[in-house]
């Protein structure tokens, strides 16, 4: 039984006459922790349903600790525990209502409910908080509460659908940690993800795209067949993002991505040691060899990224240059009650920068974002974007905005093209320019076989593009991001920072919130939010520095994220 619990034998999933899994055959391991990585639609969640035997597959056959999951569905529901991709509690129940719900929905007897609960509200550190409501806990919380909610049977299989989905990176480290915990007890785990620093501390890595596993092995395996053919260009002078304009539209080029003042590259399997003169880096410019990284193999195996240039940028203007700051914030302070969200938070962003806003969940983030986007009215201090103070100003700072949410905002009842109609009108775009701007957007999203799906229905990267779509259709000179690039696959996040990158080179402003470490790298500037307070501000460089030691001499974004959580906490206490 170690080497086949989970036996998936050419299994095949239909939804609309549309292929979602394609002749898929894999074995899992009992207690070992499994990564389903792929891109968006790659039928990761429809492979996850189908061992649960929430589906029932049009052809092939699963079993799972030899009960097969059509005939014996409810004997494998027994045996697992299931985490979905969206949050599936009840948010207007307590913590340990919530709790209760699912061990009267699992026939958990009373006599071992005070033993069980006890042990998960200490595993996940919820205790102090069970009677907060569901729907008021950070995103982190919720994960921990779904995570506690699907082991309380102690399940064999633990199934988790992308667990790390807006969530900072702390959490993510909690979740990881008891996850592993999981495996003393010889549970097995298939952990979904679209962070693939998880993925590389997998035991094993199922990689899928359309429907297919392209790979399945330790996924070192897959990172060594990448080695040698990793770079990085420092001491760049000049735009960092120009330079990787430039190598991204290389046909020698695989990949290309921004790590603060530098750009880390991986070249075709034939080519050479790329020319620095080539690229237009600088007289001083340096080469050095990178090592290889498990993301790296997973672009190469897909194809490798977008290209340098964004279609959707060619048609928008260059817009005004300014000395004065385009966004500004002085003081800025929100309180609820007694509680405050977010004080004295003070910074301004020049034309043409990207300026991220980072913090764990609840650290109040979001609120100065929602104050600076005119969404939520301050406390005391100023807000003021193109000189315009929010308050007194708002309707027309507005009409320089463009604005994509955390969540999903836009009208998920209405059709793709619908959704188009919609907001190209409230932006006042009217007659010939507002088709052209349709088309370019369909054509630039890939929309066509969308056009006709309602907005809820879509694949998460595509309500991802088309959030973007909406917010950027009226040309806007100043972009709010928050979180745009949330749940979606490395690629849609390179094709996202494409698009980005070109706008912001057309003098657009950019203020972005992230959990997603290895883009806040794209960032000019960034300001660290914790408690309420900006602890840091900096350029991510500047910021790594700060964190650095003998033992880590050369700090990730991540590990400067954290580090200087820590020193703040440390700081509070002494």
């Amino acid at each position: 039984m170690q080497n086949n619990f989970v036996q998936i034998q050419d299994v095949t999933k239909l939804f609309n006459g549309e292929t979602a899994v394609d002749n898929v055959s894999a074995v899992i391991g009992k207690g070992r922790i499994i990564g389903l990585v792929g891109p968006d639609g790659a039928g990761k969640t429809t492979l996850i349903r189908l061992i649960t035997g929430l589906l029932v597959p049009e052809k092939g056959k699963i079993t799972v600790a030899g009960l097969d999951s059509v005939k014996q569905t409810q004997q494998i529901t027994d045996i697992i525990g299931y985490m979905p991709q969206k949050f599936g509690l009840y948010e207007d129940l307590t913590i340990m209502e919530n709790l209760h719900l699912y061990a009267d929905l699992r026939g958990v007897p009373g006599r071992e409910r005070k033993e069980t609960f006890e042990r998960l509200l200490g595993f996940t550190s919820l205790n102090p908080f069970i009677n907060r409501l569901a729907g008021n806990l950070s995103g982190g919380m919720k994960q921990k509460l779904g995570l506690a909610c699907a082991l309380i049977s102690k399940p064999h299989l633990l199934l988790l659908d992308e667990p790390g989905v807006g969530v900072d990176p702390i959490s993510r480290r909690e979740l990881w940690s008891m996850v592993q915990e999981l495996l003393k007890e010889d549970i097995t785990v298939l952990w979904s993800t679209a962070y693939l620093d998880e993925a590389e501390k997998c035991d094993t890595v199922i990689l899928m795209n359309e429907g297919k596993i392209l790979y399945n092995g330790e996924p070192h395996e897959l990172t060594k067949k990448i080695e040698g053919r990793v770079y990085q260009v420092k001491d760049i002078e000049g735009s960092a993002r120009q330079v990787l304009k430039t190598v991204l539209n290389r046909p020698d080029v695989i990949d290309g991505v921004i790590q603060g003042a530098s750009v880390r590259l991986i070249m075709d399997k034939e080519s050479k040691i790329p020319d620095l003169y080539d690229i237009k880096a600088g007289d001083n410019a340096k080469l050095l060899r990178a090592p290889a990284r498990f993301e790296d193999s997973f672009v190469d195996i897909l194809g490798g990224g977008p290209g340098g240039d964004s279609n959707l940028v060619e048609t928008m203007p260059e817009m005004k240059k300014t000395d004065r700051p385009v966004i500004e914030a002085v003081n800025l302070t929100k309180k609820y009650g007694n509680f405050t969200a977010a004080g004295n938070i003070s910074f301004s962003i020049k034309a043409g920068e990207i300026f991220g806003l980072l913090g764990p969940n609840g650290a109040g983030k979001s609120t100065t974002f929602k104050m600076m986007c005119g969404l939520s009215t301050p406390t005391s201090g100023t807000a003021s974007v193109m000189g315009l103070d929010l308050k007194t100003a708002s309707g027309k700072a507005r009409s320089y905005i463009g604005y994509m949410a955390q969540k999903f905002s836009l009208y998920q009842n209405l059709s793709t093209m619908q959704n188009l109609q919609f907001f190209s009108g409230v932006y006042g775009l009217r007659g010939k320019l507002k088709k052209e701007k349709i088309n370019n957007i369909i054509e630039v999203f890939n929309f066509e076989k969308y056009l006709n799906s309602n907005a809820g229905e879509l694949p998460l990267g595509y309500k991802q593009r088309l959030a973007l779509a909406c917010a950027v259709m009226h040309d806007p000179a100043v972009l709010f991001l928050d979180e745009p690039t949330s749940g979606v696959d490395p690629i849609t996040r390179r094709e996202f920072w494409t698009h980005i990158n070109n706008m912001v080179e057309k003098g657009v402003t950019v203020m972005v919130t992230t959990h997603f470490m290895e883009e806040a790298e794209y960032c000019d500037r960034i300001s660290l939010i914790y408690r309420g307070k900006a602890i840091a501000l900096g350029t991510p460089d500047e910021l790594k520095n700060l964190v650095k030691t003998d033992e880590i001499p050369g700090p990730t974004m991540e590990e400067a994220f954290i580090s200087l959580i820590k020193s703040s906490d440390e700081q509070e206490a002494a």
